[in-house]
């Protein structure tokens, strides 16, 4: 089945804007493209630093799940989708669900079961999910945004990005995923599926990329994968973004042949 529909799902402490840049490559392929924002969201990152909705606090995995197919349940045929970190286990998910016609999952947050005790990502992480914070919305910094996601950058190029992008986020998503709410159904028949990830990349290690791939041997769907060298948990949007667009745009029109 070939789709010329496409919903990019962002991740965490990110919205809707941080795939402008893709849209636009997109779009200027022929492609109809939607950016759908996770509960409480959507808006100016700026705004959003200075004042959050209250009840982004409790939002989950499951909250973000029942948004996205609400939106992909009233578009005209099953999109592409393509997903960046938690937007990409997102996608997993969503093909599970059977809302997809192909599914690009970019540097994939890792679903229930996948883990690994590589240091960048425990140290990293832990300031999320930190049980003790409670409810309470976690407010990403620079110094943590470099660490997490702009490793390959400079700090004045993290800076930049983090002012134009970076929204406060839920802890409760992260949390949930490590739950059934993130549970994948590895067994089940699927659309092509492609996996990346990158060899700098911090927050998600590759090695949680190449167990996320792994997971699913045996499958006869189609199930690619591919690491990019020198890329952060930023792939979207670090310099170079276009080779990685221009791989997942190939990929996808070999696939939908």
């Amino acid at each position: 089945m070939t789709s010329k529909h496409v919903v990019f799902i962002h991740g965490l402490f990110m919205n809707p804007k941080s795939w402008d840049s893709w849209k636009a490559y997109f779009q200027a392929r022929g492609y109809t493209c939607h950016t759908p924002a996770f509960p409480y969201h959507d808006g100016n990152p700026d705004e959003l630093r200075k004042n959050p909705d209250a009840r982004l606090a409790r939002v989950t995995f499951r909250d973000v799940i029942n948004t996205l197919v609400k939106f992909i349940d009233q578009l005209p045929e099953k999109p592409v989708l393509i997903g960046h970190s938690v937007g990409a286990l997102a996608v997993q998910k969503l093909i599970n669900l059977d809302k997809a016609s192909a599914g690009i999952c970019i540097n994939s947050a890792p679903p229930q079961f996948i883990f690994t005790t590589t240091w960048s990502f425990v140290t990293t992480n832990i300031p999320v999910v930190n049980p003790f914070k409670g409810n309470s919305i976690f407010y990403p910094t620079v110094d943590w945004f470099h660490r997490a996601f702009c490793n390959t950058l400079t700090m004045a190029e993290t800076e930049r990005e983090f002012n134009r992008f970076v929204v406060p986020e839920s802890r409760n998503i992260p949390r949930s995923i490590t739950g059934p709410q993130g549970s994948i159904d590895f067994k089940k028949p699927h659309v092509p599926l492609l996996l990346t990830s990158g060899d700098r990349d911090t927050i998600v290690p590759a090695d949680l990329n190449r167990k996320n791939h792994s997971a699913y041997a045996g499958s006869s769907s189609i199930t690619d994968y591919v690491s990019f060298q020198g890329r952060s948990h930023y792939i979207c949007g670090q310099p170079g973004w276009e080779e990685v667009a221009d791989y997942c745009l190939s990929w996808l029109q070999k696939v939908m042949r």
